[in-house]
């Protein structure tokens, strides 16, 4: 059950400014230690690169199921699947729309960017 208010907005494919093999190390301990916390998010939304860890062969994929089936809604943008043709690989969350977001976004006490 998520334990906070907070929704995390994922947009890149990895975490900091680095090489892109650290980048997705450091999202793929981040979304691992978050699932194993006792303070989950309400919502992870995802956009712009960040759709690419909802799909096939994501290297986040068992992380994010389990938050989802922690209750943690993961919300992923459809124009963006569509922008990269992703839209029919989708492993986990539910697809929408910028309206989704942005009620996730006005619903959070706290919104955090990776």
């Amino acid at each position: 059950m998520p334990t906070s208010d907070t929704t995390l907005l994922i947009t890149r494919k990895g975490m900091g400014v680095a090489d892109p093999e650290l980048q997705t190390k450091l999202l793929q301990t981040y979304f691992k230690l978050i699932d194993e916390s006792n303070s989950l998010p309400a919502v992870i939304c995802f956009y712009t690169e960040g759709v690419h860890l909802v799909v096939s062969g994501s290297p986040v994929l068992n992380s994010l199921k389990s938050l989802e089936a922690k209750s943690v809604r993961l919300i992923i943008c459809n124009t963006c699947l569509n922008f990269y043709a992703l839209a029919d690989q989708v492993e986990v969350g539910i697809v929408g729309g910028m309206t989704d977001i942005i009620e996730a976004q006005r619903r959070a006490a706290k919104v955090i960017t990776l």
